[in-house]
């Protein structure tokens, strides 16, 4: 029988915190849903769990390390200062503790934030990405020849599709240069402009350190995109419900894939995984062409845990309930090493 642990659940929160807030209205919204099935995953499992929210106040963090010395802390804080560039700054406070942590290490997150580093490490190991280009706040809005239209632009380091629309879909240097400068200004952030990839949307859920598995393919499907219409992950696309129906979106088990194409999907997939230096879990986002080729779009380190969310749901279509699937995660994150 496992050992049953004592475990420290870390949250990000969108405005300060003390010390022992009581969390327990939000834990009831739709927006604290991931954190309210972790919670309850772990005290299913019967371990001893108390949590934090952190916003703008790192020091919180220490002061609960004082008093409460956990087995292992469970890292759901991705942002601070609402700002989600600076999730691998918090991992990198993790790390600095003597506490194991569940998740990926700062250095996965420093490297696939940056959707442009991601895409040369990548490209340099012969692996299929778009052509893009990064334009950085107050650089010339110039598009470089090789960056053939249409294009897909987006802030460079925001997650969750945030910042990318039907708008994002630019066939024009005019539309390009108004699109960068729009995400410019109201993201205060850096831009990644990438060669459009027509073809399916695949999302593959991996997990482990060392030996990795790799859970059954999801795939958002267009059905009632019309053929010769774009077809975006958009921010819209993925969180409003009326949108998805309208335009008959939806995430499902990827269907009739050639065996010997899903192998090379799971071992590409690996690879990347690898490469990017990942550990814990992670979701690699990738688009497939009519042709049968396989395309890179960009990798998710420590995805969205929920239970209803394609990781967890890809876990459970291979035998993993979600407290299992959260109990493998804290003995992932307590057999890793961070140095």
């Amino acid at each position: 029988m496992k050992r049953k642990l004592t475990i420290l659940a870390l949250f990000d929160a969108i405005s300060p915190t003390s010390l022992d807030q009581d969390l327990s209205a939000e834990l009831k919204t739709e927006d604290w849903k991931t954190e309210a099935n972790v919670l309850k995953a772990l005290q299913e499992l019967g371990h001893e769990v108390q949590f934090l929210a952190l916003f703008d106040d790192m020091d919180l963090l220490r002061q609960k390390l004082q008093s409460y010395q956990p087995d292992v802390i469970f890292n759901l804080a991705d942002q601070f200062k609402n700002n989600r560039a600076f999730d691998q700054n918090i991992v990198s406070v993790l790390e600095m503790q003597d506490v194991p942590f569940t998740g990926c290490s700062s250095i996965g997150l420093t490297l696939c934030k940056q959707k442009g580093i991601s895409k040369k490490i990548l490209g340099y190991h012969r692996i299929r990405v778009p052509e893009f280009a990064v334009t950085p706040r107050g650089k010339r809005l110039t598009r470089p020849k090789r960056l053939q239209f249409p294009v897909v632009i987006k802030p460079l380091k925001e997650e969750a599709s945030l910042g990318i629309s039907q708008a994002s879909f630019v066939e024009s240097d005019e539309a390009y240069h108004e699109r960068i400068q729009f995400l410019h200004e109201k993201y205060q952030s850096d831009v990644i402009a990438e060669e459009y990839i027509e073809g399916r949307e695949l999302y593959v859920s991996l997990m482990g350190n060392r030996r990795l598995e790799v859970f059954p393919i999801r795939e958002l499907v267009f059905q009632e995109v019309p053929p010769d219409e774009p077809k975006l992950a958009t921010y819209k696309a993925k969180w409003d419900e009326d949108y998805r129906t309208r335009w008959g979106l939806r995430n499902q088990f990827a269907e009739g894939l050639d065996p010997a194409l899903e192998g090379e999907i799971v071992d590409l997939c690996k690879r990347i995984y690898r490469l990017l230096v990942l550990d814990g879990y992670a979701r690699i986002d990738l688009r497939l062409t009519p042709k049968g080729e396989i395309c890179f779009i960009e990798a998710n380190p420590n995805p969205i845990l929920a239970a209803d969310e394609d990781f967890a749901l890809s876990a459970g279509k291979a035998g993993v309930s979600y407290p299992a699937l959260m109990d493998r995660i804290l003995r992932l994150g307590m057999s890793a090493v961070r140095d």
